[in-house]
């Protein structure tokens, strides 16, 4: 939410009774609530449930962005509906929202090889050069924002997914599977 915010020049709100920082705005001809939640990640579907009931969204007109450890590092890819995949919040969004065909933004973070070390590995700071990769592919997905927001996710898609894959270097190269 941030790079968005930066570029939009708005702020968020914490909302204590909807768990989430929010920030309610007018973008490519359509009204946007972006929340993030103030939970824990495996809490956060509490926050959208509360957020999607409080200004009546339906559950197919939202966008999840969260990180994925199945796509590499700086990889972004945008999805319609299908499984939680294993992960934590996702599934907390499931459990609390029935209805699985919105959108999801994966952000690529890479795997650490071994599932043992997973957890460790997610609530690791990224190195300098991965977390460069990883805000670009951020930028790359806030590029094709306006085409999702009219409709054309297809399009988006194409073109979020036919953008070059990041350059790998030794440094990224041990974090990927």
């Amino acid at each position: 939410m941030g790079e968005l915010l930066r570029r939009i020049g708005g702020s968020a709100k914490a909302v204590s009774r909807l768990h989430a920082e929010l920030v309610r705005m007018e973008t490519h001809g359509r009204t946007c609530v972006l929340a993030m939640p103030d939970t824990f990640m495996n809490h956060s579907g509490q926050a959208v449930r509360a957020v999607l009931d409080y200004y009546q969204i339906p559950a197919v007109n939202m966008l999840v962005a969260y990180d994925e450890l199945d796509l590499p590092v700086g990889t972004a890819r945008l999805k319609q509906g299908g499984g939680h995949g294993g992960h934590n919040g996702l599934r907390d969004i499931f459990r609390h929202v029935p209805e699985h065909d919105f959108l999801r933004l994966r952000i690529g973070i890479g795997h650490p090889g071994v599932k043992d070390q997973v957890v460790d590995y997610v609530l690791s700071r990224p190195t300098a050069a991965e977390e460069l990769q990883i805000r670009q592919s951020i930028n790359m997905s806030l590029d094709v924002l306006p085409a999702v927001l009219g409709g054309q996710v297809a399009a988006a898609m194409k073109t979020l997914h036919t953008q070059l894959a990041p350059a790998l270097d030794a440094s990224t190269s041990n974090r990927i599977a």
